[in-house]
């Protein structure tokens, strides 16, 4: 998918039509037109925004503020003189670098001094710097989080299996399992019959969800019989449902057999399980907490 700067030229070609343009209509025209395929449009932001939205709203705003586009009332758009010109003289495309020198667009945008780290290392543009700034702190985010949930399962595994049993168990409940009350209890060791912990969802205990967690190290993949155990223990205590949680991952044999049979199993590989923990805060804290703002548009109105 082009950076926001790649859908500079293609939202002025649409709008060459003279047309007044509603945002959601502009914005799909301006994906038709670039030929982005199903794949890139379902893209999605960890913020939950598409992310050819996200781009292409940088690509307006960057327009309007060299003002390129005008918007004669909320949420529309329509080109102006200095677009139509702008693109005349550029048949072979505008860039980043065009923008950011018009008169307009600098007078918009106040200018900074420049560190001399920042001089320093102007030559060097990386690929980060074509990437809109909500972009930058969600990849960077995530980056983070790819850290903490690698350290997660390390700990994990260094912890004696008791431990896991109660973690997964906090998870289950963060994620609003067992009611309001969180009722939820470990049962393994000896005797246990195969799993490792129960989840009453009501005060009676009349609707329950079986866990298995196994601790394995990242190459001890978790195979089918290790999932027919845990449906045999589950009918066991007439069961007929359960999740299963490991450390490590699956074997597609595995997923397969959990897909294919009556009793309703939930595989929770290792990754998941770290990610899970991350956002349900569990095993984890909140180090920072950003605020990003707009224009409120209704201020305005």
């Amino acid at each position: 998918m082009p950076v926001w700067s790649g859908f500079l030229t293609p939202v002025l070609e649409v709008l060459t039509d003279e047309q007044v343009w509603r945002k959601r209509d502009l914005h799909t025209a301006v994906e038709d037109h670039v030929g982005l395929t199903a794949e890139q449009r379902a893209e999605m932001l960890p913020s939950g925004q598409r992310r050819a939205d996200n781009r292409i709203g940088w690509a307006l705003s960057g327009l309007y503020r060299a003002k390129l586009v005008d918007k004669p009332a909320r949420a529309t758009f329509v080109i102006t003189d200095a677009g139509r010109a702008l693109l005349t003289a550029h048949p072979d495309g505008i860039t980043k670098q065009i923008l950011k020198a018009l008169p307009e667009y600098q007078a918009h945008t106040p200018a900074r001094t420049a560190s001399s780290n920042e001089v320093a290392h102007d030559s060097h543009m990386t690929v980060e710097e074509e990437i809109e700034p909500l972009e930058q702190i969600e990849g960077g985010v995530g980056r983070l989080h790819a850290e903490v949930a690698a350290d997660l399962l390390d700990r994990l595994r260094n912890q004696a299996p008791e431990f896991l049993e109660q973690s997964v168990l906090d998870v289950l409940v963060a994620m609003g399992y067992g009611g309001t009350e969180g009722r939820a209890a470990r049962i393994g060791g000896s005797g246990d019959g195969g799993v490792d912990g129960v989840i009453d969802q009501d005060p009676l205990g009349l609707e329950r969800i079986y866990v298995q967690a196994k601790r394995y190290a990242a190459d001890n993949t978790v195979g089918r019989p290790e999932i027919q155990a845990f449906v045999g223990a589950l009918h066991g205590v007439g069961a007929a449902r359960g999740v299963f949680i490991t450390t490590s991952a699956f074997t597609s044999g595995a997923r397969e057999y959990a897909q294919n049979i009556a009793t309703r199993i939930i595989l929770i590989d290792g990754q998941r399980l770290a990610d899970l923990m991350i956002r349900y805060g569990v095993a984890v804290q909140t180090r920072q907490i950003f605020t990003v703002v707009e224009v409120d548009e209704d201020y305005f109105e």
